[in-house]
Formats: C-alpha cells, structure tokens, sequence
C-alpha cells in the first residue's frame, strides 16, 4: 500500500509546527542563535509543505515557486545556524542565493501545469545547503559542543538523500520507477519527519551546553572587560603556578594599576573610566601570549600571569601594553591615564599566588611613590 503523499505533507507540517513551538520557547530563554536559526528553518519548512498542498488546486501555479523557495530557505537557514555555532556570520547575498535560484528556476518551467517546475534545481539547491551545514558541523570544535556530530550526521544524511534524488531525477525523470518508489515527495516527508525528530533531541542537548557555556562565561568573565575575575584568575593562576613548580619552571605575576583614576572618574564621569579600562584590557590582550592570565583584580587593578617568563620578558610586557595604551583612540577630550606596575617572580622556596600578589603590590606601591607611570620589580 501507498502511502498517501497529502497526509505526510500534513504529517510533517505538524511535527515541524509543534517543534518551532517548543524551540521557539528555548530560543526565548537561551537567545541561542543557533536555536533562532533552527526555529526559522522550522517555519520555512511548514510554510513550504503548506504550499505545496495548493498543487492541483486552482492556485497550481504558486505551488511548486512558493515550496521549493520556502524549503530551500529552511535548508540555506539551517547552514547559517550552523555557521552560528563557530561564531561566523552570514552574509545576506549567502542566504538569499539558494532560495532565489530555486524561485527563478521554478518560474521558467511552467509551474501552473508542472508541479515538478525547477525540480532540479530545487533538489540541488537542498542538497546544497544541507551539505554546506553538515561540513559546519562537523568542523565544530568538541570543546564547544559535544551534540554536533549527531546533527552533522542528520544534515548530511538528507543532503545525500536530495543528491540521489537529484540523479534519479537527471536519470530517469520524476516519473521514473525508482523515484517514483523510493525517491518520492512521500519517502522525503518521512525521511524528513524522521530525521527532525532525532534532531530535536540534539538539539535540545545543544541548547543546554550554550546555556551552561554562557552562565560559565558569565560566571568566570569580568562583565565590562571581558577579562577574568579576580575569582576565575585566582583559581587559574593557583593551577598554573603549581603546575609550573612542580616541573621546575618559572612564572612571573603583574599587578598593573591605573594611575589617577579618580581624577578621571570626577573630571569626565565613570563612562570615560569605563573606557579606559576597556581600552587597557584591549591592550592587554594585543601584549601577551595565548597561553597567560590576563584577570581584572579589581576596579582599576588589573594581574597578569606570565608562565615561563623572567622578569626581564615582564618588564617588556609591561612596556608594550603601556604603549599600546598610549596609541589607543580616546574619546574627545579624555587623555587616557598611564599605568604603574608591580612585578613579582615565582621562586623556589615560594609558589604561591597570594605571596606573587602581595609581593607585587609592594612592588607597585613602590612604582607609585617614585612618581607613577614606572615598572618596579618586587625584591626578594
């Protein structure tokens, strides 16, 4: 027995509404791009099954223009998604492409007589963008998400299954046995309906590793800097430290503090202190290497920890973000202040983050007194 392509489309329209609703909800809750582009997808896959639904009615003639466009746009959604994930943008010419092609080409074959109008190149154009977001997916890093391989698996899936469609019908046309059997508008809503429920439950593990990603963030990360917290850089540090000593190895610890920050503060507003912070966590940034502890200390006050590094290689960070500073773009009228720093080595005889500190605060104490803007190395 046939299974009745009407009631499928339906089937699927259903299932696709119900989740768009439910993910809709997470979308609300988590503001994953991810789950906004997966929602969208989800809309243009009903919208298109809906119109298809007007084939052999008199409105034929938007049947196959408005699905294959609508579809294609739900598979070109799910791959910005996908692109989401690894944090790549999506050009709007990218996203628009597939659905425009596939809405030209239906239009020039006839689609108020034939309900198969721009097939080909509705089947390319699916295949496409469920490829393009399979290889995104699978390119994800597992350090960001450990769902992704299901969905890169599922993507592709129907990305293989569009081509062989896509063959079948360059092969032996829409009306060929095995299209008509296997490759059908009925085996693709089931093989559709299937795929998106398994989806569903990826896509709800992938949710709740965004959610708890970001609360980490939020958690471990200086809001206005982006920087680490004292906290998250005291525990870090502490590891490091002692994971340095145990090999033997050296550190080295800056305590960096802004020179007459209050004076700033009161003569232009805490807007303009804001940003100059931001601009000397910039800074820090643009100066150190991808393997230190960069924290903000507290207010002004900001440590950095140097594994590896003498003092020497600490001193010329010090003087690199100083000048990286000095060169930034202020906002009219601001000069941003310059920066005093204390240095403290890690030593044999002690590894200890909180004596680095209180070593290094000695140190800029010192830097203060000499008359600021000045590095000064903590004596042991």
């Amino acid at each position: 027995m046939g299974l009745d392509p009407v009631s499928l489309k339906i089937a699927l329209g259903v299932v696709a509404f119900t989740l768009c609703l439910l993910f809709f909800t997470s979308f609300r809750r988590t503001r994953s791009p991810y789950s906004g582009w997966w929602c969208l997808a989800l809309v243009f896959l009903l919208s298109g099954n809906v119109a298809y639904l007007l084939s052999g009615t008199s409105l034929q003639i938007w049947a196959p223009l408005l699905g294959n466009t609508l579809l294609v746009a739900g598979a070109f959604s799910v791959w910005a998604g996908s692109r989401s994930l690894r944090l790549l943008p999506m050009p709007w010419w990218q996203l628009l492409a597939g659905p425009i092609v596939a809405a030209v080409a239906a239009a020039l074959e006839n689609p108020a007589t034939n309900v198969w109008s721009g097939g080909l190149v509705y089947l390319a154009m699916m295949s496409t963008g469920m490829g393009l977001a399979a290889v995104e997916l699978w390119r994800l890093k597992p350090s960001v998400s450990r769902a992704h391989r299901s969905l890169a698996v599922a993507a592709g899936v129907l990305a293989a299954f569009f081509l062989c469609q896509g063959i079948a019908y360059v092969v032996e046309g829409p009306d060929g046995p095995d299209f008509g059997t296997y490759l059908s508008s009925s085996a693709t809503s089931l093989v559709t309906m299937v795929l998106l429920v398994s989806v569903s439950f990826s896509m709800t593990a992938l949710s709740n590793e965004q959610l708890i990603n970001g609360l980490n963030e939020r958690a471990t990360h200086d809001d206005l800097t982006g920087l680490l917290n004292r906290t998250a850089f005291m525990e870090l540090a502490t590891q490091e430290i002692n994971r340095l000593h145990s090999a033997g190895s050296v550190s080295t610890l800056i305590l960096a503090d802004l020179d007459h920050f209050k004076a700033l503060n009161d003569s232009h507003g805490h807007a303009a202190g804001d940003t100059a912070i931001q601009a000397f966590a910039a800074a820090c940034r643009a100066s150190v290497r991808n393997t230190d502890l960069v924290g903000r200390y507290g207010g002004e006050e900001f440590t950095i920890l140097l594994p590896g590094a003498n003092v020497e290689s600490a001193e010329i960070v010090a003087s690199e973000i100083s000048r990286r500073l000095a060169a930034a773009e202020s906002p009219e009228g601001i000069t941003f202040p310059t920066v005093s720093y204390g240095i403290a080595p890690s030593t044999a005889s002690d590894a200890e983050v909180t004596h680095m500190i209180a070593a290094a605060d000695k140190a800029l104490y010192q830097a203060k007194s000499l008359g600021r803007n000045r590095t000064v190395c903590a004596t042991s």
